[in-house]
């Protein structure tokens, strides 16, 4: 069996000269600016628009894999790429960002029930500013941190998706998508750092009165606006195993950096609850997409398959609590969803991975990306990785 040490060079390997070497050839835009994500499994491209989301996820990666992995100038020189087209073409003259742009910049969607083009950017331009120096990005972060936070919390801004006089609702994802934007805009600036931990806790204490459901040994992906559990409803059932353990490593991690005993303990549960219902035993591992709160029948038609970031999720969430606990079971579902990773979902052909499996885990398509599949959730992993592993103190 290989060891956690070896394990680690193999996630390098795979991110230095597998991943990001991936997307640097066929994604990103050398005579636009900014970075495509959908390909076809050679890397050819198939759609010429550019998700907005992508252009501040990959502005992280490429910011965060010369501040972390290596000073590669290729690594720096994309970043820079990325941000000036997000600076250029990605806000509208409001200051909300778009959803989807043209090859060119032009706009094609502006989601305004959601600040996710916000929230991506805020990381990039965090990562950005610490590789460069450059503190006008740290700036640019927070400020656009405060516009996210505002359009999130100021009623009539954002579109709700039902009618809310007769089905108010709150939503686990903007509360979990906020830990991990508070923490990296920390990291750029630890000047601020009473602010955003409290910031951070606030959005913590949200998730736990809110969606982190112990009677249930579940988190809800959608609640009343007091946390009920609106159980005659598809979307008041509906459980997302991946989504909810992205939350619990989130939450665990500032549970450490913290010392927060608290923390850490939600976190192991959220993963505990999670993984039991999530984990698919019956049909050859994997993290599967969506299950009922009540063992009901689910709607989506792709409640059953298997994407690729649930399992990057599952992977990190495994490993952190392995770290922290040193309990052999978290060290057996890494082990797990990192067999079923590299069985099922790494292109030993073309490179990068598939995104989508049938429950079974033959492929579903065999495209590299689309607008919603780009380089984020396997490289964060890859590199999240790396890091719990050096953190690692044997006794």
């Amino acid at each position: 069996m290989e060891t956690l040490k070896e394990i680690r060079t193999r996630y390098l390997h795979e991110l230095q000269d597998n991943i990001l070497p991936f997307w640097l050839e066929h994604g990103l835009d050398r005579k636009n600016g900014g970075i495509y994500t959908s390909l076809d499994r050679d890397g050819a491209l198939i759609e010429t628009d550019k998700s907005v989301w992508f252009q501040g996820r990959a502005l992280w990666v490429f910011s965060t894999a010369y501040n972390q992995i290596e000073k590669r100038a290729e690594y720096l020189e994309a970043a820079g790429n990325i941000v000036g087209f997000i600076d250029e073409h990605c806000f509208d003259s409001d200051g909300r960002m778009f959803f989807r742009v043209t090859a060119e910049g032009l706009p094609v969607i502006k989601r305004i029930r959601y600040f996710f083009s916000e929230a991506f950017t805020i990381i990039g331009y965090a990562a950005y500013s610490e590789a460069t120096g450059d503190e006008s990005y740290k700036r640019k972060a927070f400020e656009l941190y405060k516009k996210a936070k505002a359009i999130r919390d100021t009623t009539g801004i954002l579109i709700p998706k039902f009618d809310i006089s007769t089905r108010p609702m709150r939503s686990h994802a903007d509360s979990m998508i906020m830990i991990n934007v508070l923490s990296e805009l920390r990291k750029a600036w630890p000047e601020r750092e009473a602010f955003l931990t409290s910031e951070i806790s606030q959005e913590i204490e949200a998730c736990r009165k809110y969606f982190i459901h112990p009677e249930l040994r579940l988190v809800l992906e959608s609640v009343g606006p007091n946390g009920e559990f609106l159980s005659d409803h598809f979307e008041g059932r509906i459980v997302n195993p991946g989504h909810a353990i992205e939350g619990s490593w989130f939450i665990m991690n500032e549970g450490l950096r913290e010392n927060r005993k608290d923390y850490i303990e939600t976190g192991l549960n959220v993963l505990d609850w999670m993984w039991n219902i999530g984990w698919d035993s019956e049909f050859g591992g994997g993290m599967i997409q969506y299950r009922d709160a009540l063992g009901k029948s689910l709607s989506e038609y792709h409640q059953d398959m298997k994407f690729w970031w649930p399992q990057c999720e599952a992977a990190i969430a495994a490993l952190m609590a392995y770290s922290i606990t040193k309990d052999d079971r978290y060290l057996e579902h890494f082990l797990a969803v990192d067999e079923y990773i590299s069985e099922r979902f790494i292109d030993r052909e073309y490179g990068e991975w598939f995104g989508y499996l049938h429950r079974d885990g033959t492929l579903a398509t065999p495209l590299k990306g689309n607008l919603y599949k780009g380089p984020f959730h396997i490289p964060r992993m890859y590199m999240k990785a790396i890091e719990i592993i050096d953190s690692i103190k044997w006794d």
